[in-house]
């Protein structure tokens, strides 16, 4: 069916195929048949957006220090539009930015930017109020002395922190002052759940009259028709199904450059393996914020990530070869492919198939390596099997981390997302070209970052739901439920 205008000039029905049910395809689906236009959703996987570890929304990017500014503002826009899209899947607790002594940065270095970033914010609150969904722009920020922390160390642990000063108690309580650069920030840089998030997605588009869902259907072929294409792909048993379609969107995450040369669609980009670790914490004092360590990427001392879940559940990121980054893990596309040649070793482990050995080992090293900062963590353990995947990095910059959509020729777009908060921008920048070249009609503030299917959705019906996901997938349930604990 088709919402009346939803059409071609012509009056035919328009229909949109998309391959992949990541974050990219399934926000871009919900989007469009949001609209009324008919899409036909594939993927090869039993469930939507599994794929590369999600723990938070890249705010303005302070994670990176060496993405330019631009990206920076970006990534600030990109994410407001995604909690106001996905507001059930956002865990609201700020981050920690610590500069280790060891390190050869300054704090000083992100200052600057931090200013642009509230100035930008402060410009988009006032131009709607609905994006003041990372708090006052005043309080985008806050910044902490060594004074500071030490004054913090002597209060007790609060059971429900809401300020700056009360999340920042159990850091200044347990991780050595004298081992840092001053000052230390907090941003508003809130968590994002992947598994609420593929929650909000399946129970959106579960009920659309408008996207027809296709799991375990694997894409085999695409051929180009007169003014369309035809999709082909394989289910679970091994039947090959055909799909006609007016336009194709290819979202296939690491594996787009497959679909680029199916096509015959030269694309430089390069693919990155990484993985996030699970681990437990049952003594974990007091409720923590996220926190970042910046460190040189890819040594010994590369950033450490502690994400915080509940039940004393954390997820890990290492940015050392020996953790997060693996070793030939980031390759890049040549002339005669599309598709980076990523290890076969990491594309069955990007599908699941780690060796529980390996698994101890790399998150033994995770625990290790943040306890550098927080001694207390030695304590933790294997909290259960590491959320990983590949990511692509379109064209020749592997340090990109703000990007979307793509176009070759009139009926043909890609999704290539570095960062989660990116899919709704892609979306949006299709949704142009099919109405400037397609016909198709849209009504009156389509490009809204809300999602009509989705707005309705109850917390506790994405918790539930999510919690289905954790249990098919095999992680921890804490991972889909809100944080901070109430």
């Amino acid at each position: 069916m088709c919402v009346e205008g939803s059409v071609l000039t012509s009056n035919k029905p328009f229909t949109v195929g998309i391959v992949g049910g990541g974050v990219a395809g399934s926000t871009a689906a919900l989007k469009l048949s949001g609209l009324g236009i008919n899409t036909v959703l594939f993927e090869a996987g039993e469930s939507l957006v599994s794929g590369p570890p999600i723990c938070h929304l890249h705010a303005g990017g302070n994670l990176y220090r060496e993405i330019s500014e631009q990206q920076c503002v970006t990534l600030l826009e990109q994410s407001i539009a995604t909690v106001r899209a996905y507001p059930h899947s956002v865990n609201r607790r700020p981050t920690v930015i610590a500069i280790p002594t060891s390190d050869p940065g300054e704090p000083e270095a992100i200052l600057n930017r931090l200013d642009v970033l509230t100035a930008h914010y402060k410009t988009l609150v006032e131009q709607d109020q609905n994006n003041a969904v990372l708090g006052p722009p005043e309080d985008y920020y806050t910044l902490f002395s060594r004074e500071d922390m030490v004054a913090l160390s002597d209060l007790p642990l609060p059971e429900s922190p809401q300020t700056p000063q009360e999340w920042m108690i159990p850091v200044a309580h347990h991780m050595p002052h004298d081992n840092f650069k001053y000052p230390i920030v907090v941003v508003q840089e809130y968590g994002l759940s992947v598994f609420r998030l593929a929650a909000t997605a399946a129970l959106g588009l579960e009920n659309s009259p408008h996207c027809e869902m296709k799991l375990g259907h694997k894409v085999i072929d695409l051929v180009k028709e007169h003014e369309g294409w035809t999709i082909y792909a394989q289910d679970v048993d091994g039947e090959v199904v055909s799909q006609r379609v007016d336009y194709l969107i290819n979202a296939a995450g690491f594996r787009t450059g497959k679909l680029d040369d199916m096509v015959s669609s030269p694309r430089k980009r390069w693919v990155e393996y990484k993985a996030a670790y699970v681990a437990h914490w049952p003594s974990k004092p007091g409720q923590w914020p996220e926190v970042i360590i910046h460190g040189e990427r890819g040594t010994p001392q590369g950033m450490a990530q502690l994400t915080p879940y509940p039940q004393g559940f954390i997820q890990l990121h290492g940015m050392t070869q020996e953790i997060t980054l693996f070793e030939g893990g980031l390759v890049k596309s040549d002339a005669g492919t599309a598709y980076p040649p990523l290890p076969e070793s990491m594309v069955v482990k990007a599908d699941g198939g780690w060796e529980w050995s390996e698994i101890r080992e790399r998150t033994s090293r995770a625990i290790f390596h943040f306890a550098n900062w927080l001694p207390a963590f030695e304590q933790a353990e294997v909290g259960g099997k590491p959320l990983c995947g590949a990511q692509q990095i379109p064209g020749d910059d592997p340090s990109l981390r703000a990007a979307d959509a793509s176009f070759e020729g009139e009926r043909y777009a890609r999704v290539e997302l570095v960062k989660a908060s990116s899919a709704l921008q892609a979306a949006d920048r299709i949704l142009e070209q099919l109405e400037a070249l397609h016909g198709v009609k849209l009504p009156a503030g389509w490009n809204i970052p809300t999602l009509s299917l989705t707005e309705s959705l109850t917390e506790a019906q994405v918790v539930k739901k999510a919690k289905t996901l954790t249990a098919l997938r095999g992680y921890p349930e804490a991972l889909a439920i809100p944080f901070p604990e109430k």
